[in-house]
């Protein structure tokens, strides 16, 4: 993470650690897990998008925190029950073992439940906004994490791998990864719109550049995979070429892939500027999220 939100990234990382600062005289070792999984590093990036497009409508980013952190929990669920061995089987998360690995995995499978509702305890936190901007909230949120949106999306990857079926276009790898990854990216953007009082249709047009930025992230992680060591990724490289999987550099390969993904900003930081009067710190946010060694 760039300099430039270093700071910001403090504030989500002290929020976020406060909404795990409790005590549990049944279940302690659940909050030990919600802790480990949590806290234990990451870009941060989808609360940063929340926060940074409230600052660019002209709002106070704490304000936007309980939206931020209830984003970063539905995602660190996400990758919780992603690493299990009935779905992607990693046992490495951020450069240490994966939560099914530090703590069994029916706690790993309760931690990303307690998570997920955490989330929407968090979000229903939000302050200075009218009811209906929060139902709004929860909406955005529920729709993208689940079955029409994140979870959807990992079924479908699923339903490919257990059956043994590939992906028979770009296309359809984009859909797939629209759902998969782009769809808690574009639910960040529009939380942070829908907190400083744009409008649904508002909230969309921003969405839109939030979908370029999911997909270029999504190309960049496929490059990665590929280039990056173990090290640097903090998660084991090299796994979808070991698993089969199409990927964008399947299609496009390393050099095209990587052309691909800058296009697809490059796209995305237009429908910024049409929508946006001072876009720069979105950009450079999305820049971030795209250029980048992990």
């Amino acid at each position: 993470m760039t300099s430039e939100f270093g700071p910001l990234k403090a504030s989500i990382e002290q929020a976020l650690a406060e909404r795990v600062n409790q005590s549990s005289t049944i279940a302690p070792s659940l909050l030990d897990a919600m802790r480990y999984a949590l806290l234990g590093g990451g870009k941060r990036l989808r609360p940063l998008f929340t926060l940074v497009t409230a600052e660019s409508l002209g709002v106070d980013v704490r304000l936007a925190m309980p939206a931020a952190c209830a984003i970063e929990m539905v995602h660190s669920y996400s990758l919780v029950h992603d690493d299990l061995p009935a779905m992607d089987n990693d046992d490495l998360r951020h450069g240490k073992p994966s939560t099914h690995k530090a703590f069994g995995e029916w706690t790993a499978i309760l931690a990303g439940d307690a998570l997920l509702t955490l989330a929407f305890e968090t979000l229903c936190d939000l302050e200075g906004v009218t009811p209906d901007v929060q139902i709004a909230c929860v909406k955005l949120l529920a729709s993208g994490s689940g079955w029409q949106g994140m979870v959807g999306g990992q079924t479908y990857d699923m339903h490919l791998a257990s059956a043994g079926e590939t992906i028979a276009s770009i296309d359809e790898l984009k859909a797939l990864h629209a759902a998969k990854t782009g769809v808690l990216i574009r639910t960040s953007v529009e939380l942070g719109a829908r907190v400083a009082g744009a409008s649904a249709e508002e909230s969309k047009e921003l969405g839109q550049f939030a979908d370029g930025i999911g997909l270029g992230f999504q190309i960049m992680d496929d490059v990665l995979d590929v280039t990056a060591s173990t090290e640097i990724l903090g998660k084991p490289a090299g796994s979808d070429v070991r698993e089969n999987k199409q990927t964008f550099v399947t299609f496009l390969g390393v050099e095209g892939a990587k052309r691909e993904a800058l296009r697809v900003l490059g796209a995305a930081e237009s429908n910024l500027d049409r929508v946006l009067r001072n876009s720069s710190r979105l950009k450079a946010l999305g820049r971030t999220a795209v250029i980048r060694e992990f």
